[in-house]
């Protein structure tokens, strides 16, 4: 092999293997409670009866049938049926990256005034997601709150159609809103199974807690053969064990539960497991993602990659103030090792203050960012062809390349170029006002969100929902 691929791991396999008996050890010593009396049924024709303390105790070996018969690989489309990308469970392929994540309000670009999360900012949210190249699918970026909370979800998720092609991670906040969300999509994409776009995302409750509203999700989703991903989200010392060590152990067993319950209500049923591994903040009572917490992140991966089940992984949404520095190197340290990682989706960029507030500033920074990290990781080639050892003889000693053959092939590609901050001398900086690097940014989302290229369908799909959602609340 003369490509050079950079490939980080962070756990030996003897390592893998201890982390899977100590989750089956969980599983099968401290069990699950499992809320929703179905579930409980299903469970209980699997396993047996237990204790009476509404716990299930889930034995190895259901676990192991359920890893077998759980897809490897998911084939993910867009809107209008073409391929978008494929999840597989060979922790081989490059990470996809999504913008978005239930954010309760917003961040304006123009002026950094924070405000309460509407319906026109989840259209420019997906808007953004439509128009980056980064980004291979959208999130669900807020909770619309200028409209009734019952139906601000399908709302929110007509908005989300509406304004992009791309895949759809769909996360609904009630149960009474999931089954109605389902069939909105239904509605705007007949036959949405053959050609799966829409991905539900759903939680247990850590620790060790599938609720009901999660199992019943799960029966939904199945029931109309659609993906979904079960993605659980710990915080170290608060509700997972303060170690490392704990914290992966305890999600890594939940993960397990969720595939087992996934296998029970249909053998084969496609499945995307991940963690949100974070912090917990004793003094501001708040969660954070830390450098300890993103390597957490590369090791959920890899455990699913043991699996061979696709992974979702965080995104690195962080404490920082909009598109500032201490977001930015959360960023930064996430996109780059999923990039070299065994990471899968990389959903919810965007989120700051602790994934309270949507800033669009994140989201174009984080493109340019993604697009860095995938450049760093394509590598290159050792190849004789790539050596140019003719441009070498040719040139000689003290000759230079810059009219060498691989010069003239290359040139073009081989630098990488911000689309945010074009590279400038000081005396160019200073003839064209001394800008900032931070102004550069404004502008550069402003100009985004102003020119946004939305899909050539985009009315007729906003008027078919607002019909069908007309007649659901009128």
């Amino acid at each position: 092999m003369l490509d050079v691929r950079p490939k980080l791991r962070v756990l030996t396999r003897e390592q893998i293997e201890k982390v899977h008996r100590d989750a089956l050890a969980v599983l099968e010593n401290t069990g699950i409670a499992v809320e929703d009396q179905k579930a409980l049924a299903l469970f209980e024709k699997a396993v047996g009866q237990g204790k009476g303390d509404g716990r299930v105790r889930i034995p190895g070996e259901l676990v192991r049938q359920a890893i077998d018969t759980a897809p490897s690989s998911i084939d993910i489309f867009d809107r209008s049926g073409e391929p978008g990308f494929t999840l597989d469970g060979n922790g081989m392929s490059a990470p996809v990256f999504g913008v978005g994540v239930t954010n309760l309000n917003y961040q304006d670009p123009w002026d950094d005034t924070i405000t309460a999360f509407g319906r026109r900012h989840m259209g420019a949210a997906a808007g953004l997601a439509h128009n980056l190249p980064g980004f291979s699918f959208l999130s669900t970026p807020g909770v619309i709150q200028d409209m009734p909370a019952d139906r601000a979800d399908l709302y929110g998720l007509l908005e989300m159609t509406a304004n992009t092609t791309k895949p759809i991670v769909m996360l609904i906040s009630d149960w009474e809103g999931f089954v109605p969300a389902l069939d909105l999509c239904e509605h705007l994409k007949p036959g949405m199974a053959d050609k799966p776009s829409v991905i539900p995302y759903l939680n247990p409750i850590t620790p060790l807690v599938l609720n009901a509203e999660t199992t019943m999700k799960m029966d939904a989703a199945i029931a109309r053969e659609l993906p979904l991903i079960f993605s659980n989200y710990g915080m170290s010392g608060a509700t997972c064990p303060i170690t490392p060590a704990g914290t992966l152990v305890v999600l890594t067993a939940e993960l397990l539960a969720g595939l087992v319950y996934s296998q029970l209500v249909r053998e084969g049923a496609p499945i995307v497991l991940g963690s949100l591994p974070a912090a917990f903040d004793m003094k501001q009572a708040g969660s954070f993602y830390s450098p300890r917490t993103l390597l957490l992140n590369l090791a959920c991966a890899e455990m699913m990659t043991h699996y061979g089940i696709p992974h979702c992984g965080t995104s690195g949404s962080s404490n920082g103030w909009g598109g500032d520095l201490l977001s930015a190197t959360t960023l930064v340290i996430n996109h780059l090792t999923s990039a070299v990682g065994s990471v899968g989706m990389v959903p919810f960029v965007g989120g700051c203050f602790d994934s309270l507030v949507f800033s669009p500033e994140l989201v174009v920074y984080a493109d340019d960012v993604i697009c860095q990290a995938e450049n760093f990781a394509s590598g290159f080639s050792l190849a004789d062809g790539e050596v140019g050892f003719d441009d070498v003889d040719t040139m000689g000693p003290g000759g230079n390349y810059l009219m060498s053959k691989l010069t003239a092939r290359d040139f073009r590609t081989s630098q990488f170029s911000s689309r945010i901050w074009p590279y400038t001398s000081l005396d160019n900086w200073r003839s064209g006002g001394e800008k900032t690097s931070a102004q550069a940014l404004k502008e550069k989302t402003c100009d985004l969100l102003n020119t946004l290229t939305l899909p050539e369908d985009h009315d007729d799909l906003l008027a078919r929902g607002e019909t069908f959602l007309s007649a659901r609340f009128n």
